[in-house]
């Protein structure tokens, strides 16, 4: 397996995480936002290396929806680790073929179905261009030529190799800067791609993630509110299918169970933080007003007891799994 080999060192950070609260504040630092499908078997692993000018991050993922909103001023490659990528950005299915490309700025909404293992590079803007992008703020995924993806994974694998058993070879900055070279060298073939390959995630899909969005917005306005799909399509003046197609394609699930699963964590939130709050209190104030269904919902989705989740939060505490 792709960390099995590695431990942490001066040279390599390491962290594996065994439940999403564990998790979270790394995304609270990066602007990202997750929502797992699957907390019973959570599990998540990141390495990270700095490199002269770019820092490689490989990630072991989980099932998720993830909002994030990259920043990156000298660009960022995202590659698939393994053959088994299956993941939908910005409405775009997309599997082990392809590797993702930003200069700039952008908003991405990603849908992991499953545990993925990926990397990504992300570039100094102290880096010469090297012909890689062709504009700013330009998402883009691109069929990548097969010998060279494999080339740069196991590029990346023998540099956090290298980092997590010779870290003392990074404190050289001539044996840093090789190893960027190697990898800045593979990243240009794996840039020598047939252009009519790529597929544009700027234009496709934008107009869902927009509906999105807006429900985002509302349900945030409006969380006591019960909601129902024919009016919030009349509110954004949409039909239904269209409102429901663009969840399904931005979220891969229906309106209904994107509302619940929002207000279900928007709960256990609230839960965690204690306090003389009570289920009811918490339920309610995110429109739960059948308590019995709400309780089965929950134990469904976080396999504790809403009581449980209360209970620990008023000691201050986090799941152990």
């Amino acid at each position: 397996m792709l960390f099995d080999a590695l431990a942490p060192s001066s040279a390599l950070q390491l962290i594996g995480f065994s439940d999403i609260d564990a998790f979270r504040p790394i995304e609270t630092m990066e602007d990202a936002r997750s929502i797992p499908l699957d907390i019973s078997n959570f599990a998540a692993v990141r390495a990270v290396v700095a490199l002269p000018a770019c820092r490689i991050i490989m990630m072991r993922s989980f099932a998720r929806i993830l909002d994030t909103a990259y920043r990156m001023p000298g660009g960022m490659v995202i590659l698939s680790m393994t053959d088994d990528l299956r993941v939908n950005l910005n409405s775009l299915d997309l599997d082990a073929r392809y590797f993702v490309t930003l200069r700039g700025n952008d908003e991405c909404h990603f849908v992991e179905p499953q545990t993925n293992r990926h990397a990504m590079i992300i570039l100094s803007p102290a880096l010469r261009d090297r012909g890689w992008f062709d504009q700013g703020d330009d998402l883009r995924a691109h069929v990548a030529n097969r010998p060279a993806l494999l080339h740069t994974r196991q590029l990346l694998l023998d540099i956090l190799r290298t980092a997590s058993v010779q870290p003392l070879l990074f404190e050289s900055t001539e044996v840093a800067a090789h190893l960027q070279e190697g990898l800045l060298l593979a990243l240009d073939d794996l840039f020598r791609i047939d252009s009519m390959s790529d597929r544009s995630t700027s234009g496709q899909g934008e107009r869902s993630i927009k509906l999105v969005q807006r429900i985002d917005d509302y349900v945030a306005a409006y969380p006591t509110a019960p909601i129902y799909t024919a009016d919030l399509a009349g509110e954004f003046g949409v039909s239904i299918r269209t409102l429901g197609g663009a969840v399904s394609k931005v979220r891969g699930m229906s309106l209904h169970q994107y509302i619940r699963l929002k207000r279900l964590w928007a709960t256990r939130t609230r839960l965690l933080k204690g306090g003389g709050a009570t289920v009811a209190t918490c339920a309610r104030a995110q429109g739960f007003h059948h308590l019995g269904e709400f309780a089965a919902a929950y134990r469904a989705t976080f396999h504790e007891a809403p009581s449980d989740t209360l209970a620990r939060g008023r000691q201050g505490g986090v799941p152990s799994r």
